[in-house]
């Protein structure tokens, strides 16, 4: 399995349990597909660089999960019909001995 950290900015208006729900049905869709949640981090309410959907501020959340391809699917499909989820984004963490080794190639 492969390891992942994705980050979402959720609207600001939602409430500390509206943010505590969505946060548990990611957590489920990563589940369900046989991905398994490392870590969770909540940074909490920041100032946006640029306004999304005309919003100045907003919920940053990160999590880092273990998983298959087929979990970056369903979580890219979750966080586009979720209205609150303004932007997401996924990266694959690879381990430090494999970017010691690139650095070394070049």
């Amino acid at each position: 399995m492969t390891t992942y950290e994705s980050v979402f900015i959720i609207k600001p208006t939602l409430s500390d349990t509206e943010v505590a729900d969505l946060l548990d049905k990611t957590k489920k869709i990563i589940a369900q597909e046989g991905g398994e949640v490392v870590g969770e981090d909540k940074w909490g309410r920041r100032r946006l660089a640029a306004p999304i959907l005309k919003n100045r501020e907003g919920n940053y959340i990160q999590l880092k999960f273990n998983g298959n391809p087929a979990v970056l699917s369903k979580l890219d499909h979750h966080c586009r019909v979720t209205d609150a989820v303004m932007r997401n984004f996924t990266i694959k963490v690879r381990p430090v001995k494999e970017r010691r080794k690139k650095a070394k190639a070049k």
